[in-house]
């Protein structure tokens, strides 16, 4: 079970890694690059994420710099990032485009938490998928023979703690973006 244990380690890793992510592209008091992460721009007749036709940096603590590589492609940008929902609104300069940061107003703030609590919830979900399979794969072993009663307890009990420790990290990091985001 060492190698299958791993392996369930190594999927409830992901899930907090993607929840990281997911944090990451929420707005705070203060800019981020990842702040677009999710935006995808019509280009070349598909979609694509943003930091595959610009590039995205934070000149200074309340404004956002996306710097277009294709003339051709700045309206469409402009347009992905006013279409997002994001309350942004880009100020076109050529190539680039300048986003100012908006102050953030009680509402937004409490909009990105109830935002950030769906993340969570995804993550969670997708740790308890990860607490099925490994149960799943624990019964079949019992029942085809290849382990004893006492070994699916105990390794059922390994499986629960690692999903108990992974909800725990979600809700530690849902907690400490939560106070920064409606830290005024």
């Amino acid at each position: 079970m060492s190698g299958d244990f791993q392996d369930l380690q190594r999927r409830m890793d992901g899930a907090i890694n993607a929840f990281k992510h997911d944090l990451a592209s929420l707005r705070t008091g203060r800019a981020s690059s990842n702040l677009l992460d999710a935006i995808q721009v019509p280009a070349y007749g598909s979609t694509m994420p943003i930091n595959q036709v610009a590039t995205v940096s934070v000149p200074e603590a309340r404004m956002l710099a996306v710097n277009v590589w294709d003339k051709s492609m700045v309206g469409a940008v402009d347009r992905a990032i006013r279409e997002a929902n994001l309350g942004f609104n880009p100020i076109v300069d050529g190539n680039n485009l300048r986003i100012p940061l908006p102050e953030l107003n009680e509402q937004r703030r409490k909009e990105l938490a109830k935002i950030a609590h769906g993340y969570a919830e995804n993550a969670k979900v997708a740790a308890r998928h990860v607490r099925r399979d490994g149960m799943d794969y624990l019964k079949k072993a019992e029942k085809d023979g290849d382990i004893s009663e006492d070994d699916h307890r105990r390794e059922s009990e390994k499986v629960q703690k690692l999903t108990d420790d992974t909800i725990n990290m979600i809700d530690s990091l849902l907690s400490g973006k939560e106070a920064e985001i409606l830290q005024v």
